[in-house]
Order: structure tokens, then C-alpha cells, then sequence
């Protein structure tokens, strides 16, 4: 088989590249072009480049760069910045991953007459037979699980896509490039967004490209004015740090940011609770077939979040998550990665908090 492996620079995609040349598929190496400025961190700085070209010389592969700059700041960046503007917290990596990975590149590699296109994420992607659909299921190591930012994948992707390293732990990815020799062996994982540089930081980042309006903060009643934030911009929902203590010491969360009241409300965790989070329902994807009304489901509400039980049901506005007990808010433009309670290692579908 003529495999395409997207290889970000770093040990996952190096060793996904070395068990599809090891299980003797035609592979070639590709590393996108993603971030037109300067990147520390990420997939997107120079020496990642280098470090994938160094590892397809050592497997003895071809290794291509493929510029895809204009679609990621049309695509990613650009709405990254909106979102925060509009005091959303949008997910980069997943919005990465639904315009430029599994869809451009994918595309890409189909014109280029490839038959598959791999990546290093710690997911795997269970083949239907006699008719019955793909899986995305979650990977073997629940520690570095991808599942939640591949949430967005419908079965015309899974059909196209190989995950190699899925059914390996960490320690065994890197086990295996140590073996291999690959120089990317004991490089750290990638942590943080990779077109905004660590010396720089997202208020920077933002503060050039939107205003940043200075904000009250209020409490849960909306009646006491606790003090003010340099840039609601940069609030999150649910966000804990940099916010007093209540008078009897219990911590204080985001409820709510309001743009154009330039309000924050906070209040204690039993104060922000909700039962239900909204979906925008423009955003809604299936990786089967769509759920009906009242399904049950096991959400996960962030990348690292606790998997918590709740039913879809359907509403005017749009479709709304239940849950059975409180849970923490979330953060408008965050994904909401949706399992079979059946089996919950299996990816049903996704959408992102209104």
C-alpha cells in the first residue's frame, strides 16, 4: 500500500512512519508548512522540520514539505483570534486537524494517488466489514488518549486514514525510536499552541491582532462588583487562576464572560455548576450514523477531561447535552468529544459549546 505519513518532527509520527516501512507499505514522508512567522513550540518551527527530514533519511523514505500557510491562517489562525474576540476559547489543534490534516492533506494525498494517509496520534481506527461502519476508538494509552482532538472525523476519513501508534503505549513509541536510533527518541511532546512562540504569549499574540477591552468582575449574583480584568479576551470559562478567593476561602470560578457588557461573573464551584451545555448546531459532526433525540452518550467535555454520562436532546436552538449531576462550565467554542456508553472507548461524534 502507497502511504502518505503526515510527520510533524516529533517521536509519534516518527515511529508511525517506522511500522508502516517496517510492515512494507511504500511510504513517503510529508511535513506541512503551517505557520508563516516565527514558532518555538509545536509542529510548525524550523527544527521540526529538520527533525522529520533527519528521520525519513534514517528509514530510508522520501520526505516532502508541503506549504499550506495561507489555508492555516484562513482556516486556524484567523479564526483563533475571532473567537477570542468574541470571548469564545476556540481549540486550534482540532480545527488543525478538521481543515488542513483531514482535509487538505488528505485531499492532497488522494491527487497524488496515495491510499492512505497516516499521523502519530495516540488513537485507532477499527475497519468496518459486511457493511457496518468505521470506528475511532481511543487509544491504547489512556494517559496520551487523542481520541478527543479526532473527534471531529467522519467515516469518508476513517475510511482514508491509518493510525499506527494507536495500539502502543508512550513508553513503547519511544522505546521503538530509541531501537530504531531515531533522533527524535527523547524529544519532549509538543504542549502548547505552535504559531504562538513561549516568549511571546497568547496577549501578545492577541493584543496585535484585536483590542483588548479591559472588563469588571462581578459575582455570581451579578450584584457585587469584585474588581476588573486587563482583557476579557483572555478570561475563560471555568478558568480558576488569577481570581480572589470568596470570603470563606473557597476558590472562584468563570461562570460567563460578557463581551459587550464587558462583564466577567464568577462565583464558587457549586455557584458555576451546570446541567446542560449547549452545541452549536452548525458544528455537530458524526463519526457513525447521527444519534437520535435523547440519546444516551458519554461526554468529554477537554482533551484531558473525565468522560461524564449525559443525553443529546434536541432543541430549537439547537441540540443540548443533559448530564445526571452538576459539572464544571464550559467554555463557548470549546469541542465536546461524544462516546458509546456501550462501549466508551468508541467516538460517536462531536460539537462545539454555543
Amino acid at each position: 500500500m502507497k502511504v502518505l505519513v503526515a510527520m510533524s518532527g516529533g517521536v509519534d509520527s516518527s515511529v508511525a512512519a517506522a511500522c508502516l516501512v517496517a510492515q512494507g507499505h511504500e511510504v513517503l514522508g510529508a511535513t506541512l508548512k503551517l505557520w508563516g512567522g516565527s514558532s518555538d513550540s509545536g509542529c510548525c518551527s524550523v527544527g521540526d522540520v529538520d527533525d522529520a527530514r533527519r528521520v525519513a533519511q534514517q528509514l530510508g523514505i522520501a520526505h516532502y514539505v508541503f506549504d499550506m500557510t495561507e489555508a492555516f491562517e484562513r482556516s486556524v489562525v484567523g479564526p483563533y483570534v475571532a473567537a477570542h474576540a468574541a470571548a469564545k476559547t476556540p481549540n486550534p489543534c482540532i480545527e488543525c486537524n478538521r481543515h488542513i490534516k483531514f482535509d487538505r492533506l488528505l485531499e492532497r494525498s488522494d491527487r497524488l494517488g496515495f491510499d492512505a494517509l497516516a499521523t502519530g496520534h495516540h488513537a485507532r481506527v477499527l475497519r468496518g466489514t459486511g457493511g457496518r461502519p468505521h470506528e475511532l476508538r481511543r487509544g491504547a494509552d489512556p494517559d496520551k488518549d487523542q481520541s478527543y482532538v479526532l473527534s471531529m472525523l467522519g467515516q469518508h476519513q476513517l475510511a482514508r486514514v491509518l493510525l499506527p501508534i494507536g495500539g502502543l503505549t508512550k513508553a513503547a513509541v519511544r522505546a521503538r525510536a530509541a531501537e530504531l536510533g531515531l533522533r527524535t527518541a527523547a524529544k519532549p511532546d509538543s504542549q502548547d499552541v505552535c504559531f504562538i512562540r513561549s516568549d511571546v504569549g497568547r496577549a501578545s499574540f492577541l493584543g496585535e491582532r484585536v483590542e483588548l477591552h479591559r472588563a469588571s468582575v462581578v459575582d455570581a449574583s451579578g450584584t457585587e462588583e469584585l474588581g476588573a480584568v486587563d482583557a476579557l479576551e483572555l478570561v475563560t470559562v471555568g478558568q480558576r487562576r488569577g481570581f480572589a478567593r470568596a470570603p470563606d476561602g473557597r476558590r472562584r470560578y468563570v461562570k460567563s464572560v460578557d463581551p459587550v457588557g464587558r462583564t466577567v461573573t464568577v462565583g464558587t464551584a457549586e455557584e458555576v455548576a451546570t446541567l446542560a451545555v449547549a452545541l452549536d448546531p452548525g458544528s455537530i459532526t458524526w463519526t457513525h450514523l447521527p444519534l437520535d433525540d435523547g440519546a444516551a452518550v458519554v461526554a468529554q467535555l477537554s482533551a484531558h477531561g473525565r468522560p461524564t454520562a449525559a443525553r443529546l436532546i434536541g432543541g430549537a436552538d439547537g441540540p443540548v447535552l443533559r448530564f445526571g449531576a452538576p459539572v464544571r462550565p464550559v467554555a463557548p467554542g470549546q469541542t465536546v468529544a461524544l462516546y458509546d456508553p456501550a462501549d466508551p472507548d468508541v467516538v460517536v461524534g462531536s460539537g462545539i459549546a454555543a
